[in-house]
């Protein structure tokens, strides 16, 4: 099932996506949230009626870098031997459709596609044979990064953490299992050309390796979202530029770069 979120008439619900046809998608309105009990309504809109929202608001973003072999050699980095994690505050998220804004302190903002995990209840220390249990589904990302501030700053709040930085959606699909989730195609245009391609496969650290790493050390909530890492390929974003991630059995979250105001 493919979950929205989003505003029609100034109220914000969440939506199950049904249709092929991108013009023809339609959202049955749920009644409740989607982490505890809910039902469809049957009330129908369609999705071009409405604005697609952040899929989820998460308490924290948790990134994981250099998860990519050739991701972290085009940086010249070395590939970590386990698995190397930062934090994206919850004032980065955008939804499909937002403007990425171009920070007023950096001259080089790069794009990284990413396949990202909503953890759907609330868990801690989870066991390898667990993590199934504790997901909700998969989303696409773009972990937008101001790279000469990453270079210059060593520390990433700043280069990774501005707001905006962190498009999600454009809703989440929950239907994948982790076999799945493991071996799709990641892709990134920017003005329609291709910039980056590659798959989850590639992953260094599984997404299994990723949430038991990180549960170890702090309580994952519901909404929460695992970024998995970016595929080689990341490069600049200009103003006026329009950004898509395109995820293989998820779909596609696109949005365009804009001036800071």
């Amino acid at each position: 099932m493919r979950i929205a979120r989003f505003s029609i008439d100034g109220n914000v619900a969440f939506g199950a996506v049904e249709g092929d046809q991108p013009d023809q998608l339609v959202l049955d309105i749920i009644k409740g949230i989607p982490f505890a009990d809910y039902e469809l309504s049957g009330t129908k809109v369609p999705l071009s009626k409405v604005r697609l929202l952040p899929p989820v608001l998460p308490s924290k973003v948790v990134a994981f870098g250099r998860n990519y072999a050739e991701h972290a050699r085009e940086l010249g980095n070395e590939v970590p031997d386990a698995p190397f994690a930062f934090f994206k505050p919850s004032t980065s998220v955008i939804g499909p459709g937002d403007a990425v804004q171009y920070p007023s302190f950096t001259e080089e903002l790069h794009h990284e596609a990413e396949l990202a995990v909503v953890i759907g209840r609330m868990c801690r220390e989870v066991p390898r044979e667990r993590v199934q249990d504790v997901i909700f589904g998969y989303t696409c990302a773009n972990d937008i990064t101001a790279r000469d501030v990453q270079r210059r700053e060593k520390q990433w709040a700043r280069a990774k953490g501005f707001d905006s930085s962190c498009p999600l959606g454009p809703w989440v699909e929950t239907d994948l299992d982790l076999a799945a989730a493991g071996d799709l195609t990641v892709q990134l245009t920017v003005n329609g050309a291709q910039r980056q391609l590659g798959r989850t496969s590639e992953m260094i650290h599984s997404i299994e390796d990723l949430i038991v790493n990180i549960s170890e050390a702090m309580t994952l909530l519901p909404g929460d979202v695992i970024l998995t890492g970016t595929p080689a390929g990341v490069g600049p974003l200009n103003v006026g530029d329009e950004v898509a991630v395109t995820i293989e059995g998820i779909g596609t979250l696109t949005n365009k770069v804009v001036k800071r105001g």
